[in-house]
């Protein structure tokens, strides 16, 4: 920006011409307009300085007129430039986050840890109940062999145990042939009624 200031102080229209400010020549005829000392012709300066601004191709000008003590004008002449803005670019959007395969791991690692559901053994189809409260022996007699053990091959009606009730032995038959796979109860453990004693397929 060029800035073209001048203060006027008492000027006279004796006054020849003066020397040029920042390369800029002013003639009589122009300094006379501009060296008025009445209100009237504010005006007609202001008008004198924006033909000086569009002349000189200058932006702005800032002059100071003093008329008496404590009596002044200062006026301020500028151009209105076009500034153009640049508008900011608009951010880039974030990429989407990929979906996360965390669901699925967690769904494998709840089935996982997920219990297992313990099956019941009085639901199985070759369990055997107790028909009575008791006590179980797997053996006919104390120190004798048990009547049967896991694996061996029963035929139906074969004694499986014997469950004591009121000092009577009542003799547990196999409902079914096929394999003992399962004795739920120790050798003189207490039963209830429905217990299951023995699972055979």
């Amino acid at each position: 920006m060029r800035l073209f200031t001048a203060r006027y102080l008492a000027y006279n229209r004796l006054q020849h011409q003066r020397a040029p400010q920042n390369g800029l020549h002013f003639k009589a005829p122009f300094e006379d307009r501009m060296t008025k000392n009445t209100r009237d012709n504010d005006v007609a300066f202001i008008q004198a300085l924006a033909e000086l601004l569009n002349a000189n191709e200058l932006t702005e000008i800032a002059v100071t007129r003093d008329y008496a003590q404590d009596d002044s004008l200062k006026v301020r002449v500028s151009k209105q430039t076009n500034i153009v803005h640049a508008a900011a670019p608009a951010p880039a959007a974030a990429p989407a986050p990929a979906p996360a395969a965390a669901p699925a791991a967690q769904s494998a690692a709840a089935e996982q840890s997920a219990p297992v559901p313990v099956e019941d053994p009085a639901d199985h189809p070759g369990a055997v109940a107790s028909p009575m409260v008791g006590t179980a022996y797997l053996s006919p007699e104390p120190g004798a062999s048990a009547f049967v053990k896991v694996g061996d091959q029963v035929k139906e009606g074969q004694t499986l145990m014997i469950v004591e009730a009121m000092k009577t032995m009542n003799h547990i038959p196999a409902p079914k042939s096929g394999t003992v796979k399962r004795i739920l109860v120790d050798d003189g453990q207490p039963v209830e009624y429905g217990s299951t004693l023995m699972i055979v397929e």
